[in-house]
């Protein structure tokens, strides 16, 4: 039963670009938007839990983390976008 639903939603995956330097410098960009948003979010609230964590760069390694996972979640919709407007 699962796999008759995969197999009936294969043929609607959207196009998706191959692995190329475009590509990358989009996730690039998207990835340092990432941390820098978490790193304003952060020095604009309370740190009481981040305040023992080890830092890198300045900015607490949980942040630092947080900001990369959504920098990969702007970076997958960004290529998508840009690969379904033609841009990619």
């Amino acid at each position: 039963m699962t796999f008759s639903t995969l197999l009936a939603t294969a043929g609607n995956v959207p196009y998706t670009p191959s692995w190329n330097p475009l590509v990358s410098v989009v996730m690039i960009v998207c990835v340092a938007l990432g941390i820098a948003i978490a790193n304003y979010s952060a020095s604009k609230r309370d740190n009481a839990g981040t305040a023992g964590a080890p830092s890198v760069g300045g900015i607490a390694l949980p942040n630092l983390v947080a900001g990369a996972c959504f920098g990969h979640i702007l970076g997958t919709g960004a290529i998508l976008g840009l690969a379904n407007v033609g841009v990619l």
